[in-house]
This record gives C-alpha cells, structure tokens and sequence, in this order.
C-alpha cells in the first residue's frame, strides 16, 4: 500500500506529459535513431574534431561518440550531427557483447579502432547521471514496467518544483524495454538507449 505522499507523487508523475529538453539543449535525431535488438551504449570521444563547445573556449577533446552495441553488431555515431560514421556487422563472437569482459567493454571502431568502450545496458553497468551546470537524470516508474526519464536542474528534486521548471519528463518508455539513459563523462551529450532504438540530445555548439 502507497502513503497519501508516494500516492500524490505516483499521480504527479502520471500526469506530467513529456516535454522537450530544455535549453540548452536540442534533439540530434529527428526523433531517434532504429537500432533493432539494441543491448547497450558506450561513449568516447572523436579525435580528430574540433567542434566549439558552447562555452566561447571549443572542445579540445572533439566531439562525443556514441558507440551502440546490438544482436546485428556494433555501430557508432557522432553525438553532435547523428551521423553512423562506423558500422561492423561482423564482429569477433569474444567481443560482441561486453559480458565477455570483466570491465563490460567493447572493441571500439573507426576513429575509435584500438580502444575499448565501456558498454552500458542489459548486461550491466551505468552512465554518468549527473552533468556540469548542474543537471541530472531520474528513471522512475509510476506504472511498471514501464520507466518514464526526467531530466532535473538546480535542486534535483522533482517533488517540489512544477512540471516543466526544474525537472521535464523528457522520455517514455512505454512501448521497449530501456537498456539504459545517461550523460556523456563530458556533460555535453544525453542519451536513452531502449531495446529498440536511441534517442540522443546534445548541448554542444554546432560545426
């Protein structure tokens, strides 16, 4: 049985439609990207771009990239434009899935080839959940299993401020299972990966 309080916060959270990010940030998909079967995500990061940052200073470091592992193998995309900028449909059978590994890491791929990304989602693992500037992420689940993602500013606390300033919830998961949702360790890209597709937000400045 729910308190009268977890009762009210249950039908605050029912009742909270979804809602764009905010400012600063901005969708990288139209809606998202399809990746069928879809077991988790990593980050890294592109060395070969220079992107500006939105902070006036650029971004030394490039752009983030996302690594997707999947049942039809791996693929990565660039954080900032949504392009697939490598695919591998084929990988080696010991490092198609990052259970293989005690770290949960995969082997990376084109700009990334040589290195290992650490791979968040059904196998275990996490993503960064809070980010500069003071933002967060909250999976909560008023009707499981569905899981509904809200994005915080400021306070964290989805209780006390209105819907739409100070939390949005920004996904729902009501039709796949979510494998995972985080930041990127720079802070400049969110991301909810479900068994079925990837949605992707970014706050850094365009090429």
């Amino acid at each position: 049985m729910l308190t009268p309080y977890q009762q009210a916060l249950r039908d605050r959270m029912l009742a909270a439609p979804v809602l764009p990010a905010p400012e600063p940030w901005r969708p990288v998909f139209a809606s998202c990207a399809p990746v069928g079967g879809l077991l988790g995500i990593g980050f890294a990061t592109h060395p070969d771009s220079h992107p500006d940052s939105g902070n006036g200073r650029g971004n030394d470091s490039g752009n983030d990239l996302v690594m997707v592992v999947s049942h039809d193998g791996h693929g990565l995309f660039d954080a900032v434009t949504g392009e697939k900028i490598a695919r591998e449909r084929d990988p080696d059978p010991e490092d198609a899935t990052p259970d293989s590994t005690a770290d949960l890491t995969c082997p990376g791929l084109g700009p990334i080839a040589g290195t290992r990304v650490r791979i968040a989602g059904l196998y275990g693992g996490g993503l960064h959940l809070t980010a500069f500037g003071g933002w967060g992420l909250e999976v909560v689940h008023p009707v499981w299993p569905h899981e509904r993602v809200l994005l915080t500013h400021g306070s964290g606390m989805p209780h006390r401020e209105p819907h739409g300033e100070g939390w949005w919830h920004i996904f729902n998961s009501h039709y796949s299972e979510l494998r995972t949702v985080g930041f990127s360790p720079s802070g400049h890209t969110l991301a909810v990966a479900t068994s079925s597709d990837l949605t992707l937000w970014t706050r850094a400045g365009r090429r």
